[in-house]
């Protein structure tokens, strides 16, 4: 699947008004109020990936300025141009001048601006201050604790969620009607396990299974996604349980090499299926956990990915037996 035809199927499916953004009910809200008396503070919209941070700045941009939104709106990809002189030269210059209409100010997006160096961050919070009668600044980060306090206490801060099951479904049934394609329940519970509230993650995989088949199904979506179906993983568990260590270890290196899972990835959907386990005690659930972050952190440490997958089985064994 091309990347400019996943960016086109995105933006044929963003909101283009308030009352099409899924989820984030208070915040479109209190936005929206914003919008409508034309005037509004700094914005630091601080959230994980995929839930609407972006589409809700274009749908400010597109109410505040209308038709010539495009003219008073500069986005800006804080994780590629990161340094000092994009804030003393890109967004001075687009600050300093009046914008296109009757809205008394421009507005500058900020994507990513976690990523921003320190020295830039202190540019831009003089930047802020100086030029508040003619722009607002956006500003979108995944952790806003990587944001300066100095710059923090001149915006609003909107802390976004994942969207909920509800909302994921709403907008599985949106894309399958306009795509004329069959979405079946447990396709759409898949979806939702593997998205996990991240919208553009969705649209990603719904994309790319219906390039394949107009019919979704559940096998595709873990197929498409390269993700082990549940059932898989609580196969090894259940053998985990037993004290079969061999055919747990057999399933799980079965599972990682039909589906071309990583062992960071294998431990991620381990841990999920650890708390669906129904013959097994909370206290062992939490024992079991435990075992699964010491495994993810030898493995992001270097370790072999192998040896410590084994070495967790058989640590689930112990804990089991």
């Amino acid at each position: 699947m091309k990347q400019e035809d996943i960016a086109i199927w995105t933006e044929k499916y963003r909101p283009k008004d308030f009352s099409e953004v899924k989820g984030q009910k208070e915040i479109v809200e209190r936005v929206e109020a914003f919008v409508k008396k034309k005037n509004m503070p700094h914005l630091l919209f601080a959230g994980p990936a995929g839930v609407g941070k972006t589409t809700l700045s274009l749908v400010i941009a597109r109410k505040l300025f209308g038709d010539g939104w495009s003219s008073n709106f500069l986005e800006l990809n804080a994780s590629d141009e990161r340094g000092i002189d994009v804030v003393r030269v890109k967004v001075k210059d687009f600050a300093r001048t009046r914008a296109i209409g009757d809205v008394p100010f421009k507005i500058i997006y900020l994507d990513e601006c976690d990523a921003l160096t320190k020295d830039a961050q202190q540019a831009l919070r003089r930047t802020m201050e100086n030029y508040t009668q003619t722009c607002r600044f956006i500003l979108s980060c995944n952790y806003s604790s990587k944001i300066l306090d100095p710059i923090q206490s001149r915006c609003t801060v909107f802390r976004f969620k994942p969207l909920p099951k509800e909302d994921i479904f709403k907008i599985i049934d949106q894309i399958a009607k306009h795509e004329k394609l069959s979405v079946d329940a447990k396709a759409k519970e898949a979806l939702f396990e593997i998205c996990r509230g991240d919208c553009r993650r969705l649209e990603n995989i719904m994309q790319s299974s219906a390039a394949i088949k107009d019919k979704i199904t559940e096998e595709l979506i873990y197929s498409v996604a390269s993700a082990a179906q549940p059932k898989e993983v609580k196969d090894v568990l259940e053998n985990c349980v037993k004290g079969d260590f061999s055919a747990a270890k057999n399933k799980l290196l079965d599972t990682m090499l039909n589906h071309g899972l990583s062992g960071l990835d294998a431990i991620k959907q381990i841990q999920q299926e650890v708390w669906k386990l129904k013959e097994v005690d909370g206290r062992k659930k939490l024992e079991m956990i435990k075992e699964c972050g010491e495994a993810e952190f030898r493995m992001v440490e270097g370790s072999d990915e192998f040896i410590q997958l084994e070495a967790l089985l058989s640590k689930f064994i112990l804990i089991n037996s």
